[in-house]
């Protein structure tokens, strides 16, 4: 092949500043190029940098679907003006009135398991009938603001068995935990940051852990102004050799930095993103040591968006309830990003509450005055709540909440984990992925790493340079790093192929890492990712071995758009 023609010398200096951007957004670059090389090759633009599944979870909505039909025949029931208006529906007999109308369809799409449903909230929960299916009905019309504001009050019971059974194992801890549904959780990450700086429990300038590698906000949020936090980095390490999306784990003198009481709090994404491995017991016995023994006021986050691809999965917020905040988003599990659904989960018995009651006289009488109009009492007013006000800026407490309709489809996603003893569906999300990523190790010509029990294989880490290595020997990988940029791989494979993956360094991990998605393309586009990125490759091989370079990649520069897993 012949050489390419020299670009600028400054085109390396230029992928060094664009490895500033975020992977997120320097998708869009890639992309770009990916559609390039789509419209003039006819081929098809292979977007493996999205988290977003192609999948979605259909038996919750049917349910919806249904429920909404009996739903407006309801509000018809109430009222109904010229085929314009209808009324708010009654609630009184209204669970018999939903069992006649889904005898009168006993084989449509939705009926057993509402059926199921209604059972399921007065056999389990002790919810009267009548009251559980007016909940979802009104929810499901959407006619009025949620209330309360915080959670529907059934909905937030049959959520917290979900978590219970998902993301605790079904071994919950002692004491129950108080749910506030949000727009997803990004909408979480948001408000979390925001009402532990307004309390006082973290201020501008403190020392905050990161579990490394994250998803990006988690790393770029602190870097902002207004919290301008010190970031200790608690590393972990793939332990496979090849270090090739095996497993990842973070040793022992890694986490013992969360031993350090000048560590207010420590955020973690488990599974992580992108390696995509859960935390073990070992990992879980050191860090439960710690905050019992030697860093008792420590605060955790974890962000347990991908749990449900564990089976047996079992969250911190199980083995330390009390310090712990889980953010949980049901966007990925049951492919339901457009919804926005996520919710945030904190322990009735929490270090919270306690830190923002220890707080010195001149922070509690700021505090008094920012929620003095909501309660009588500020001082009393629980972190979940100030949660739930600061996401409205307090003055907007009254219309604060997730809308109704998405608490009902919320309600129906966790049922149909409820409802399903066997657990098909995540057998099924699990062998999926798990598939994908045996599609892609196969195009990259690799070996599978070795089974571990708490990978979830939603994404995969491929290291660059140790996949190199393998093939080519430590002379190559020399010549890449002295002569290109990571992210000259990433522009070439998408121009070239149509292929968009992300760049890993960018997450908190290795320099040469590169992120795949497994969750939003077919099997076998997966293996011929894997073929397109050894294509690649060989490229590099042959000017190596022809002592000469290829010019740096210039990429492209595409404005900024919003955040994505």
């Amino acid at each position: 092949m012949a050489p390419l023609a020299p670009k600028p010398k400054s085109s390396r200096a230029a992928q060094k500043a664009l490895e500033r951007l975020s992977p997120f957004e320097l998708k869009d670059n890639l992309i770009a190029l990916a559609k390039g090389h789509a419209k003039s090759s006819a081929a098809q633009m292979l977007n493996a940098g999205r988290g977003n599944p192609n999948w979605i979870a259909t038996r919750p909505r049917e349910a919806f679907f249904l429920l909404g039909e009996f739903a407006l025949g309801e509000g018809k029931r109430a009222w109904e003006e010229e085929g314009l208006i209808g009324g708010m529906p009654d609630p009184s007999d209204i669970a018999r009135r939903l069992e006649a109308f889904l005898a009168a369809r006993p084989d449509a799409p939705g009926a057993a398991f509402l059926r199921d449903a209604l059972a399921y909230g007065v056999a389990q929960c002790g919810f009267d009938a009548d009251a559980w299916i007016h909940e979802l009905v009104d929810a499901i019309v959407g006619g009025h603001y949620p209330e309360p504001g915080r959670m529907l009050a059934h909905v937030e019971r049959v959520v917290h068995d979900y978590l219970m059974k998902a993301l605790c194992d079904g071994r919950p801890p002692e004491g129950g935990f108080d749910l506030f549904a949000v727009e997803g959780g990004t909408a979480a990450m948001c408000y979390i940051f925001d009402t532990l700086v307004h309390n006082g429990l973290l201020k501008r300038g403190d020392t905050i852990a990161l579990l490394v590698p994250t998803f990006t906000p988690y790393i770029e949020i602190p870097e902002l102004d207004r919290y301008a936090f010190r970031v200790v980095r608690v590393e972990a390490s793939a332990t496979t050799p090849d270090r090739t999306g095996g497993s990842w784990r973070y040793p022992q003198e890694e986490l013992a930095k969360l031993a350090d009481p000048n560590v207010k709090m420590a955020f973690v994404v488990n599974p992580s993103n992108p390696p995509s491995v859960a935390l073990g017991p070992a990992e879980m016995k050191q860090i439960v040591g710690i905050v019992r023994r030697k860093n008792p006021g420590l605060m955790l986050v974890t962000d347990d968006v991908y749990g449900t691809f564990v089976p047996n999965f079992r969250s911190l917020m199980a083995e330390v309830p009390r310090n712990t905040i889980c953010v949980y988003s049901f966007s990925k599990y049951f492919g339901s990003t457009g919804w926005r659904l996520g919710v945030i989960a904190v322990h009735r018995n929490n270090v919270f509450d306690r830190k923002i009651a220890a707080l010195p006289a001149t922070r509690k009488s700021a505090l008094r005055k920012r929620y003095g109009r909501l309660t009588l009492a500020p001082e009393k007013l629980r972190f979940i709540d100030r949660l739930v006000a600061d996401s409205r800026s307090v003055a907007l407490n009254h219309t604060a909440g997730l809308s109704t309709p998405q608490q009902a489809m919320m309600a129906l996603f966790a049922l149909a984990h409820l409802l399903d003893p066997d657990d098909a569906y995540q057998r099924l999300t699990v062998r999926i992925v798990h598939e994908r990523r045996n599609a892609l190790f196969a195009g990259l010509g690799l070996p599978l790493p070795p089974e571990d029990p708490l990978c979830a294989s939603y994404y995969v880490d491929i290291d660059f340079m140790a996949w190199a290595r393998a093939q080519h020997g430590e002379a190559f990988c020399a010549h890449m790093r002295a002569h290109y940029e990571p992210i000259d791989f990433l522009f070439r494979l998408a121009e070239r192929s149509g292929v968009v993956l992300l760049d890993g360094g960018g997450f908190g991990g290795r320099r040469w890492s590169i992120r795949v998605s497994l969750a939003n393309l077919r099997q076998n586009d997966y293996r011929d990712i894997g073929a397109h990125m050894r294509e690649i490759v060989d490229l590099y091989v042959d000017a190596w071995k022809a002592d000469r370079t290829l010019p740096p990649h210039p990429g492209t520069v595409r404005p900024a758009a919003r955040t994505k897993r």
